[in-house]
């Protein structure tokens, strides 16, 4: 019987953060935020190893209490404000592989500031993918609470019109076609796919969605969005299982 696929978790997680300074390593439901990412990812068995990239020494130490890996700190130049995530992703493929020469076949980047997603988020994200030998990778996405094709608006000229003309076409918004959002809950590539692609991987290759419930979906990026989240979990309108 073949064992399991090797899959590398990585977790990005910067120093820098103007919206909320610290973000990654703020307490969160009783534990550093990038914590609950480190806990998901150690109840995957799909998952080989867990590697932060940081360029923050403090974040790193934390990383490490939890269980992480933290083989490299990411160089000044991948750590800035406008940095794209790509270049940190096969950054640190790169330089996981450069080690030791062992090869991954799968990376999944989880973003610290999405703590909704659980195991089985990954586990059916993946399994699709496997079945799919055409697809280069599978992204999180959830339906936003509002279709931009019925709703969105913009201004031209001093006058109301459609974001996208397309909408004129329905006349009932049950008509209208789902529409999803990249959420940051789970990208999973493959790994001759991250090396193939030097560019934005969106730009490139073909991809599987998988959803997860809008109410999951949270993303952190100010102290309005980290308290929302803080208390959804409290209320258990979220459950995370490794913190039952």
């Amino acid at each position: 019987m073949r064992k399991n696929p090797k899959m590398l978790a990585l977790i990005p997680a910067r120093g820098g953060s103007k919206g909320l300074p610290g973000k990654n390593i703020l307490p969160f439901s009783g534990h550093p935020l990038i914590a609950h990412s480190i806990f998901m990812a150690k109840m995957c068995p799909l998952i080989s190893r867990i590697v932060i990239s940081t360029d923050d020494p403090k974040i790193a130490e934390i990383a490490s209490d939890y269980g992480a890996e933290v083989p490299f700190l990411r160089p000044r130049e991948l750590a800035k404000d406008e940095t794209p995530m790509w270049p940190v992703v096969r950054h640190a493929l790169q330089t996981v592989e450069g080690k030791n020469g062992e090869q991954y076949e799968y990376l999944l980047l989880l973003d610290p500031t999405s703590p909704g997603r659980i195991p089985e988020d990954v586990e059916k994200a993946f399994e699709r993918l496997q079945a799919e030998k055409r697809a280069d990778g599978i992204i999180g996405v959830s339906r936003p609470s509002f279709n931009p094709i019925w709703h969105c608006v913009v201004e031209k000229e001093g006058w109301m019109s459609r974001l996208m003309e397309e909408g004129h076409r329905y006349h009932r918004r049950q008509d209208v076609p789902s529409v999803y959002r990249i959420n940051a809950s789970l990208y999973i590539w493959r790994r001759d796919f991250i090396y193939a692609c030097e560019s934005e991987w969106t730009k490139k290759g073909r991809f599987l969605i998988h959803e997860i419930p809008e109410s999951r979906a949270i993303h952190i990026d100010d102290l309005h969005e980290f308290k929302v989240a803080e208390l959804l979990v409290k209320k258990n309108l979220i459950i995370l299982p490794w913190i039952r």
